[in-house]
């Protein structure tokens, strides 16, 4: 039988490591045992306790007093490594339970994962460095998608009609404010057009009439009493939006926080065209999968979030039951 089995069937204890250890340390039996916190006579018999199930004498007198023999010092080395790790465990097994530690599947339509989920990770990064985020960015049917079935812990988007609502928890955060953009140098970017209908004299490109997008545009445009644009090209892509944007004088309704971050400053590629039309897609929000149960790491992030919305005046009941029908996918 090797030593290591010996020593557990034979009994040792965390209290002989402790003592061990601590001697190791202190070089004095009466500081070992103030520092695990027992008395002298206590730690004396701890130490013949290991002697017995070492078979080996763990210290010796000396000149000066009692110190550790080389088994003594072997063992109380090999102690004081044991009792790390069972510290690091301790510090670990908090972190876990207390979300400082795990992975966190995320996803969301393109401008909250701009808005929301970027500057919540920077967030995390600092105040829980421990924790790993995965971010899928799709459509709203997608992520309901994902959602439902496990994939992801939580989601920013809209529920398409396609999609039972009772299946998550929502919190409506905000209507999506919608810009409109082109390249710079675009004839539209030099100067605000004198009216609406200057837009009207360039092709537009946005995804699909099913996608939430899309239908606010339209349903705005209605109501302004403006024509249907002129659309050669249809597209949920945000790349290659930008592309058609960046080779033609089109424009490309999109929204407002992606805008801000690709159609800002001087020395953007891209322009907000200065002219407010009010367009908004209906709300998106915050979802969680009905009576599931995160992780400690995934409700970390999820009360990150939270924080987060807060500037966004947010409603935090649960409004499943309330979420207005949307459809298709979400673009940028």
């Amino acid at each position: 039988m090797n030593l290591p089995q010996s020593l557990l069937s034979r009994g040792i204890k965390l209290s002989h490591l402790q003592i061990l250890a601590a001697f190791a340390e202190t070089g004095q039996i009466g500081a070992a045992a103030v520092q695990v916190g027992i008395a002298q006579p206590a730690a004396s018999r701890l130490l013949s306790e290991v002697e017995v199930m070492l078979g080996l004498p763990v210290r010796q007198r000396s000149g000066r007093g009692v110190i550790l023999t080389e088994a003594g010092r072997s063992l109380a080395d090999r102690a004081a490594r044991v009792l790390q790790e069972l510290a690091e465990a301790a510090r670990e097994v908090a972190e876990i339970a207390g979300g400082g530690v795990g992975r966190v599947k995320i996803g969301a339509v393109t401008a909250p994962a701009l808005d929301i989920v970027l500057p919540t990770l920077r967030q995390a990064r600092t105040s829980h460095p421990a924790i790993a985020c995965d971010v899928v960015v799709a459509g709203s049917d997608v992520l309901c998608g994902q959602l439902a079935s496990g994939a992801l812990d939580m989601a920013i988007g809209r529920v398409p009609p396609t999609v039972d609502p009772a299946l998550f928890e929502a919190v409506v955060i905000a209507p999506e404010p919608v810009a409109l953009v082109v390249r710079r140098g675009h004839p539209l970017a030099e100067a605000p057009p004198r009216d609406a209908m200057a837009l009207f004299a360039h092709d537009w490109v946005m995804p699909g009439e099913d996608s939430p997008l899309a239908q606010a545009v339209l349903a705005r445009l209605a109501e302004l009493g403006l024509p249907r644009p002129v659309q050669h090209l249809s597209t949920s892509s945000f790349l290659l939006t930008l592309a058609a944007l960046q080779q033609a004088d089109a424009v490309a309704p999109m929204a407002k926080a992606v805008a801000d971050e690709f159609a800002s400053g001087p020395a953007a590629p891209f322009v907000q065209i200065a002219l407010d039309l009010s367009i908004a897609v209906a709300p998106f929000s915050l979802l969680t999968r009905k009576a599931a149960r995160l992780t400690a790491a995934a409700e970390t992030v999820l009360s990150l979030i939270r924080l987060r919305l807060g500037g966004f005046g947010a409603d935090w009941e649960q409004v499943s039951d309330k979420l207005l029908p949307q459809s298709g996918r979400t673009n940028c």
